[in-house]
């Protein structure tokens, strides 16, 4: 057993130590315990956010290396051209499923990927669809320890170059790998970010403060997430449709008796775009739309509710 008892009692010391979280980002509330959202459309909202990545080449791994990035040595083609195929072919085939179900996706693309792949910013646009920022490319992480410039340089980047690809405000920002620093909520209020999708401790939205204003902390499952299921757990994909199917009717019966709910699934047209794998897509899709008191709606849309909520 170890021998604590020349432990300097400074170790046990922490400023922020208080009731529920040991920070200021947000009060400790149980979801239980707060105002319920009513929903205009129906009890569960469908929130599909599809992720749309770019992974060089020459992958540089630095501090650590990027999920889902190339593994073998360099030029790892095999990897990177079925991260491509994504963009390529993967993500006509997501279209078409949820234009079938009548989902209204958000979008979260790699700045860089606009500039590569200038076809699908001109896609998007034309459907309308709203587009959050999703970082750089997947190799060019958000991590603690990183000086505060170097991200304030790769976070202006990363927004402004989506902005004017996209022409929209982008209001929305999911992080590459859900990985940020201690300094990135903060960088992006300061942006004129209004809300991001890294943290996923609950399963509503929430209000989470920093230095430099309020942003809105919009849970995006990553239990729920294709990678995540199919690729990290090596479930197969007719487990990952019973997992979706399940979580849909646990927040529904939940919605009906506490207030509304969502159910935020992720997707990368390079794993879900796979002629193997879209028949399972649209078989989740075609069982939560199914339903009568399922909507979907984009991201903002859900937030704009969720904020006259607790007004």
């Amino acid at each position: 057993m170890p021998d604590f008892s020349e432990l300097d009692p400074a170790h046990l010391q922490y400023p922020q130590r208080q009731y529920g979280m040991d920070h200021d980002h947000y009060d400790w509330q149980m979801l239980s315990q707060r105002k319920p959202v009513q929903w205009p459309q129906g009890k569960l909202a469908l929130w599909v956010n599809v992720s749309l990545q770019f992974f060089p080449l020459n992958q540089r791994g630095k501090p650590f290396p990027p999920a889902a990035g190339m593994t073998m040595p360099y030029p790892d083609l095999r990897h990177f051209s079925l991260r491509d195929y994504g963009n390529r072919v993967g993500i006509f085939r997501i279209l078409r499923a949820l234009d079938r179900y009548k989902v209204r996706p958000t979008f979260a693309v790699n700045a860089e990927l606009a500039e590569r792949a200038p076809y699908l910013l001109h896609l998007l646009r034309e459907r309308g669809d709203e587009i959050i920022a999703h970082g750089w490319n997947m190799d060019s992480p958000h991590y603690g320890g990183q000086p505060v410039e170097m991200e304030r340089e790769l976070v202006e980047r990363s927004i402004d170059t989506l902005r004017e690809a996209t022409g929209q405000a982008v209001r929305g920002w999911l992080s590459p790998g859900k990985i940020h620093s201690e300094n990135t909520p903060a960088l992006l209020a300061q942006r004129g970010i209004e809300y991001f999708c890294d943290w996923v401790n609950d399963d509503m939205p929430y209000r989470f403060r920093t230095a430099s204003g309020d942003l809105w902390a919009m849970p995006l499952s990553t239990e729920l997430e294709d990678q995540f299921i199919l690729r990290n757990n090596l479930h197969s994909e007719r487990s990952y449709a019973e997992q979706l199917e399940d979580a849909c009717d646990l927040l529904l019966a939940e919605s009906r008796e506490q207030g509304g709910r969502i159910l935020a699934l992720n997707i990368h047209p390079w794993m879900l775009g796979q002629p193997h794998r879209i028949g399972y897509l649209e078989r989740v899709l075609a069982y939560v739309s199914d339903k009568a008191e399922v909507f979907s709606a984009p991201a903002t849309e859900l937030l704009q509710h969720c904020a006259a909520a607790e007004a």
